[in-house]
């Protein structure tokens, strides 16, 4: 139960801010529980004034839930702080009904069927994990028997990926990113055209107090919700799987074609017939269209215009990351002209700035002088500029939960875990998380990586350990699962299966 020493409390609201379950409330500076309260302790521990305390006294008709380390006591009608369970007339019951069909389909050529019998969001967690999984299903595929065992494991060994499709500079590799003012993750190396923030992982989720918005951040994210996160020293971005990135309240558009070399490449031949030069901002790499390979391929010879940015090889440059054009720290045209050469240059040479989105654009025309001045679009540039915005692919955010079952969350498989993980690595076994296919890194363990857009909605959740909960599935034979030595006298029919869900309705 928890106790509030009233002499101690500073109504900071903290404990309001990190519960799960909106179970604590501030009135007059002053922290109070309500019915909701389940005791899982995330209050105890956040308390900078050491003035909750958690006891062993358990409330007047609680039950308390014993799948998982927390044990939460819930009341009548009252969910547990991970919401999955609820205590219905005095029995703790899984609160959402077992998902039978994944959403992903079948190749048409496996050694194993890619779509597992069933899911295991809605499966529940059988604790500890020396239990049989809690559900072990078999079927009959065209005359091979197959078995899926299944079960939402607690992972303290999880986080999130997520690919940010932007040339916008957020913040530098390795910059903290922050979500309420704590740490919930870091900026990683950028991928082609997309910015990287690793979310979670076991060294943030087990760093004390803060582990707990760390694993409702992961699951915010696997779960397709939006999230508004901070990097140090960087930007504010609004974050939610396969929708566009806002950042700094602006909303991306566009993923970039390619660097701006490859721009250059890709489209020289149609710039080439309408201006003299052509630069393609782009912090990773400017491109400037006379003086790289595919400006000599489409015959033009160096205009003698020196761009902004540092020379890499012919023709490419790079630039300095910012929030101008291209990702750059260029906001006025003009300046991503250095000089010009009159030795090699004319006057009224044309001049095409643009990005590796098309979105902005500057037609620039060089003076007697050697300086550039901005002159009007021309329907042609126009046209050119358009080229390069519709080759672009649409700016979204891509969410990759990542995980490890390698531990105990095996043993509710087999009795001889080496055995299943060995079998996932030489491909026996196929594994699923919320029915979505997963990738297994090599190596030792089974660490798996599994794109959220796949999975059934709304499949992950956490525990205050703190933990995430992945619905995670295993199909094999069923020779192959008697080979492990699975929990055979444990298997059920998948008829027996939907009739008993039936029956339930």
């Amino acid at each position: 139960m928890i106790v509030i020493d009233y002499d101690k409390c500073k109504g900071c609201s903290i404990c309001v801010r990190n519960c799960p379950l909106d179970a604590i409330e501030v009135k007059e500076k002053k922290a109070y529980t309500n019915d909701k309260c389940v005791s899982c302790g995330i209050c105890f521990r956040v308390c900078p004034f050491k003035a909750i305390e958690k006891t062993e006294e358990q409330k007047p008709e609680t039950v308390k839930c014993t799948h998982c380390p927390v044990g939460c006591t819930i009341p009548v009608g009252k969910t547990g702080a991970c919401k999955r369970y609820t205590n219905v007339d005095g029995e703790i019951v899984r609160n959402r009904k077992l998902v039978v069909d994944a959403i992903t389909t079948v190749p048409e050529k496996e050694n194993l069927p890619y779509k597992p019998l069933i899911t295991a969001v809605g499966s529940g967690t059988n604790y500890p994990c020396c239990r049989p999984a809690p559900f072990i299903v078999q079927d009959n595929l065209e005359g091979v028997d197959v078995v899926t065992v299944v079960t939402e494991a607690p992972l303290s060994y999880s986080g999130v990926k997520v690919k940010i499709d932007t040339n916008i500079h957020i913040g530098d590799e390795g910059a903290k990113v922050k979500r309420d003012g704590k740490v919930v993750g870091m900026v990683t190396t950028e991928e082609y055209g997309s910015k990287m923030l690793t979310i979670g992982g076991a060294n943030l989720l087990s760093n004390g107090n803060d582990g707990f918005i760390v694993a409702r951040t992961i699951v915010d994210l696997a779960n397709g919700r939006r999230v508004t996160l901070k990097v140090d020293n960087g930007s504010t971005l609004e974050i939610q799987q396969g929708e566009a990135p806002i950042i700094d309240g602006t909303k991306e558009k566009l993923m970039r074609v390619g660097c701006g070399s490859a721009t250059v490449g890709l489209f020289a031949r149609h710039l080439c017939k309408i201006v003299n030069e052509a630069i393609i901002l782009d912090y990773h790499v400017i491109g400037l269209l006379s003086e790289h390979l595919a400006g000599e391929e489409v015959g033009l010879k160096y205009s003698g215009v020196v761009p902004y940015g540092v020379k890499s090889t012919r023709g490419r440059y790079f630039g300095k990351p910012g929030h101008g054009w291209g990702g750059t720290e260029i906001v006025n045209p003009i300046d991503a002209v250095t000089s010009v050469n009159m030795d090699l240059a004319k006057p009224g040479y044309k001049i095409l700035v643009t990005e590796t989105t098309g979105q902005k654009a500057a037609l620039l025309e060089v003076q007697e002088d050697g300086s550039v001045k901005e002159i009007s679009m021309t329907e042609e540039v126009l046209a050119a500029v358009k080229l390069i915005s519709d080759t672009c692919e649409e700016s979204k955010v891509s969410v990759i939960y990542t995980g490890g079952t390698g531990g105990s969350a095996r043993g509710g498989v087999t009795s001889f875990p080496r055995k299943l993980t060995d079998a996932i690595h030489e491909e026996k076994i196929r594994m699923t998380v919320a029915g979505a296919p997963v990738f297994i890194l090599p190596g030792g363990g089974i660490n798996f990586m599994v794109d959220v857009g796949k999975m059934v909605p709304e499949a992950t959740t956490w525990v205050p350990t703190p933990a995430t909960v992945a619905p995670v599935e295993y199909t094999m034979t069923r020779e192959k699962y008697e080979e492990l030595g699975g929990h055979t006298e444990s298997i059920i029919t998948k008829d027996e299966l939907l009739k008993m869900l039936e029956n339930e309705e």
